[in-house]
């Protein structure tokens, strides 16, 4: 099964110059379902050398699949975000053109990690009005991180942050000058995991896993191989947002110390059904246990939680038996709309 996708270019709402990529399908009989990635990657993560992956299931279920490239994709201009700038003008713009295109009144969506938790700032400030069935993966609302993942954002960011404005897990491959490479030197040193050398840059910028994001006996070589090329920069604007809702216990706005997300009621009507791998390194599996007692509390059995036995964090996605743990769960849950 071939896939070809139509680019569509559109504006965020503060003018920053975003994608979306289409899959072309004649079969497509049931709504759009639009895919929104991780920050430091872009789109195509939903896209793994594997017949059977994510954007394959759901054509073959009949949706009409939509991948959101926002301003934290490697795909498109460098540039120091924060999740309350992503969640205002990124995504409420990315579902306008969908919207604008095919005419729909209503859109479900997939949304993992930093897609997830800026996604879900916009559905709960009520900005995705179209949006009435969310699948969130790995953290929502409420990040929750290991002790060694809290350590390096307070003692070693501050530090990385007087020489770097970005990491790259690229450096793996092609350092580009000596600082990049005294930080390879480190990560080659100190993670000793089977991975490849990206691999490692990967679980050195983000969790407290060896490797972080994935269990290695979770992925072919095949995949494993093709995830070199799919991390690159992520800004550590980013990484001082999270800090600061990771000490808050939620999702909070930058720099204000008595606001946040999840003091109110949902501004939305979207059921959620919350992912997340019992193995997860990166965000530990209380972080959707928290999201979903929140929004339990104010629609009584009305979202759903799913933790995965065997699961980390992006392995929910290109694991080798995805297809067969998590994928289904997934369209059912579309299904049932």
């Amino acid at each position: 099964m071939n896939q070809y996708f139509e680019t569509i270019e559109f504006e965020a709402l503060d003018g920053f110059k975003c994608d979306l990529r289409r899959l072309k399908s004649d079969s497509a009989t049931k709504g759009p379902v639009l895919l929104v990635h991780g920050a430091g990657v872009s789109s195509n993560i939903f896209n793994p050398p594997s017949e059977n992956n994510i954007i394959r299931q759901l054509a073959s279920a009949g949706y009409d699949v939509w991948l959101e490239n926002w301003r934290g994709s490697i795909h498109l201009e460098p540039n120091e975000w924060d999740l309350d700038q992503v969640a205002r003008n990124d995504h409420p713009a990315a579902v306008q053109k969908i919207v604008e295109i095919t005419g729909t009144k209503e859109i479900k969506a997939i949304i993992h990690c930093q897609g997830s938790t800026s996604f879900m700032i916009s559905a709960v400030m009520g900005l995705l009005p179209e949006v009435n069935l969310i699948i969130s993966n790995a953290v929502s609302l409420h990040p929750v991180v290991p002790l060694f993942s809290r350590f390096k954002l307070d003692v070693l960011m501050p530090v990385v942050s007087k020489f770097f404005t970005y990491l790259d897990p690229q450096w793996g491959l092609y350092p580009p000058d000596l600082k990049s490479k005294v930080i390879l030197n480190f990560v080659r040193a100190t993670h000793w995991e089977k991975d490849t050398r990206v691999g490692k840059m990967v679980s050195f910028t983000y969790g407290s896993g060896f490797p972080a994001l994935w269990e290695l006996e979770n992925l072919d070589e095949k995949t494993k191989s093709w995830i070199q090329y799919e991390f690159a920069h992520v800004p550590l604007s980013f990484f001082r947002h999270i800090k600061e809702c990771i000490h808050h216990g939620a999702l909070k706005k930058l720099n204000d110390d008595g606001s946040d997300y999840v003091s109110e009621p949902p501004k939305t009507a979207a059921r959620f059904v919350l992912f997340g791998g019992r193995k997860n390194k990166c965000f530990l599996p209380e972080s959707q246990e928290k999201t979903f007692q929140y929004l339990d509390r104010f629609k009584p059995g009305f979202h759903s939680l799913y933790l995965l036995d065997g699961y980390s964090h992006l392995d929910v996605f290109f694991g080798k038996n995805a297809h067969v743990d998590v994928f289904p769960k997934m369209i059912s849950e579309l299904d049932k709309g």
